[in-house]
């Protein structure tokens, strides 16, 4: 049997020699419905029920093991003990008797120490339990196998917490990465290296944006929007060059509107028109 280091040892027996090995792959939250310490949780399993839990924790995050978390204890229904020889640990958090009060900061913190001593000493996996028998973390009311007639414990303000402070700062913890604190001018570094990650992909990612097919010979209508803004600079400055070589042509405005009629009212003469003009302008270039 195993025993958590930083918990109180109060031993239930005959149970805890008497009751049949598990190999624990859980560990399930509950609220004992009584403002009880360790101690008291300890006398109530000994004295007055048949059923026990694996570990009590009181309000102000004082921890009590009863039952060793090799050895099956009677709060979990179907999941004490299951035919794989798989279990879970049970862990029962002093609580109002109608079990409407959130986890104090203190039990908080006790539950979290105690859901990264599973992980480490048993490979509980750092995930919320996806079945009733699927290994990780969980709270009573998550599945009614792990309860004899329905429950609603550890009640909704904890089962909250659990989902949005308590797992999280497990895994958080597990990891190593809790206490890693940054600096105003190490998360500024860290956001401009994201937008300009965003802004990268935004500009160069290709097949997204949709182009006319006149604006490219080859079959691929989708470009990035970079590959559109680089081809657009290129034509406009194609158009001014074009406008500076008319202006330096000295013709008059008269002349320039009745050349671009001309050329309006007639297609052959306007492709004439176009690919001489290119056929100049890469003469200029080349020069």
């Amino acid at each position: 049997m195993a025993w958590c280091p930083f918990a109180r040892k109060l031993e239930l027996q005959p149970e805890s020699d008497d009751q049949p090995a598990i190999r624990p792959t859980q560990l399930i939250f509950h609220s004992v419905a009584a403002p009880w310490d360790e101690v008291r949780l300890y006398e109530y399993w000994r004295d007055s029920t048949s059923l026990e839990s694996h570990f009590g924790v009181d309000y102000d995050g004082s921890l009590g093991q009863f039952i060793g978390t090799e050895t099956r204890a009677d709060a979990n229904a179907r999941a004490n003990l299951r035919a794989d020889g798989t279990g879970a640990v049970s862990a029962e958090t002093a609580s109002r008797t109608d079990s409407s009060d959130p986890w104090t900061v203190e039990q908080l913190e006790t539950l979290t120490n105690l859901g990264v001593w599973m992980h480490e000493r048993h490979e509980v996996p750092l995930r919320i339990c996806r079945s009733w028998t699927d290994p990780g973390f969980g709270y009573h009311a998550m599945f009614p196998e792990w309860s004899t007639g329905g429950t609603d414990c550890p009640g909704p303000a904890r089962i909250r917490q659990f989902r949005e402070v308590l797992f999280p700062r497990i895994v958080a913890r597990a990891k190593g990465i809790e206490d890693m604190a940054l600096t105003d001018a190490e998360i500024s570094k860290i956001a401009a290296k994201v937008l300009a990650g965003v802004a990268k992909a935004a500009w160069m990612t290709d097949g997204v944006l949709t182009v006319p097919a006149e604006w490219t010979s080859a079959d691929n209508p989708q470009w990035a929007a970079l590959s559109i803004l680089v081809d657009q600079g290129k034509r406009v400055r194609g158009l001014e060059t074009a406008v500076k070589g008319i202006e330096r042509a000295g013709l008059s405005e008269a002349q320039i509107t009745a050349i671009a009629d001309r050329v309006a009212a007639s297609p052959a003469l306007a492709e004439a028109v176009a690919a001489r003009v290119a056929e100049l302008l890469a003469a200029r270039l080349a020069s």
